[in-house]
């Protein structure tokens, strides 16, 4: 009997997959917990669509990211912060402030954990940094912190 998941199930496959299973196993235990239904043409009809929508959604959200990473590329972002007479500041400046100025600066809403620096920032200068923006997709760019 051919049957459609609709969880993963160990030894079986994972959500969505439509598979041949043995008829006392599909209706005795797939079907009665749930966790399959029958493959008829309906249920065939939506795994289709569902997943036809689910490549267009991770199509868009990729050209989305690449949009996204072709306005941050090779840009600059200047923060200041206070430090002391030796140039060293007052702490250091995070990825979350990174992340807030680029709310502010390029109206782009990016998570702190997307965004990795090569080394902490803890005096003056440019730094460079990498934001990961989606599977394969990155920008680079660097932070320049100057005097408050």
């Amino acid at each position: 009997m051919k049957v459609i998941l609709t969880q993963d199930v160990k030894g079986s496959g994972k959500k969505g997959d439509m598979i041949n299973v043995a008829d006392g196993y599909a209706k005795n235990f797939l079907i009665k917990k749930g966790l399959a239904v029958v493959a008829d043409a309906n249920a065939v009809n939506m795994k289709m669509t569902k997943d036809a929508a689910d490549r267009h959604h991770a199509a868009v959200e990729m050209q989305k990211a690449q949009d996204t990473a072709k306005e941050l590329s090779g840009k600059t972002i200047k923060l200041t912060a206070k430090a002391g007479t030796n140039g060293r500041l007052f702490g250091s400046v995070t990825a979350k402030e990174i992340a807030e100025e680029l709310e502010k600066s390029y109206h782009v809403s990016i998570d702190k954990r997307k965004i990795s620096l090569e080394s902490d920032i803890k005096a003056y200068g440019s730094y460079s940094c990498e934001i990961k923006l989606h599977t394969g997709v990155s920008a680079k760019m660097t932070v320049m912190i100057t005097e408050e």
